[in-house]
């Protein structure tokens, strides 16, 4: 599964299985396949993006997202909060808390959020903008995405440290190289991880 996975920048992700599966698009180049699902984890600029959402979002695309960046979006949109679930063409999808522990930028009073997407009988987690917070110790994944940069987020230590207390099959860093973080900070976080961890 993990091939089928590909990090298209910042927090941005494709899934490409039976279904194609967009997770927070953002600075897309526009000529992306149609999404069947796109997730969307809060509305800050680089991760809620109605012109980017445009771009791959087809007549049968299927929208999951918080109540503030719903109001931003049209066509098939779905409203999920932290601990619900809902299936889209036998596609899980969970949404699972995301928030800052010691900064103001993702407060956990806005409901904002990471997702668990069960595609293949494989669970793949997006941790989306969060630092390491005590939800993450019950986390079960085969994949785990983890934010690796800094300042709005867990920094490539902290991330290490939450990669190792979900214990996944693979971790991938995402969360660097465009407004925060470097590569280095995925090799930092590769180098203190436990588990098995692709740079993608």
């Amino acid at each position: 599964m993990i091939d089928k996975i590909k990090w298209l920048g910042h927090a941005s992700i494709q899934i490409k299985s039976d279904k194609v599966i967009y997770i927070d698009p953002w600075k897309l180049r526009g000529s992306e396949e149609k999404a069947d699902i796109i997730l969307i984890t809060h509305d800050h600029y680089d991760h809620c993006v109605p012109e980017d959402v445009s771009k791959i979002q087809g007549e049968k695309t299927v929208i999951i997202t918080t109540a503030d960046c719903a109001q931003k979006l049209s066509g098939d949109v779905r409203v999920i909060a932290p601990g619900q679930r809902m299936t889209v063409d036998e596609v899980e999808v969970e949404a699972v808390p995301a928030y800052n522990l010691n900064k103001d930028f993702h407060p956990q009073a806005n409901g904002w959020i990471g997702f668990i997407v069960t595609i293949e009988g494989q669970r793949i987690y997006h941790a989306g903008d969060s630092d390491f917070i005590p939800e993450m110790d019950h986390i079960k994944a085969d994949i785990a995405l983890l934010p690796v940069g800094g300042t709005y987020t867990m920094t490539a230590e902290e991330a290490a440290q939450a990669a190792n207390a979900i214990g996944p099959r693979f971790a991938i860093p995402m969360h660097f190289g465009t407004i925060v973080g470097s590569r280095r900070d995925a090799e930092k976080f590769q180098e203190l991880c436990q588990v098995p961890v692709k740079i993608l």
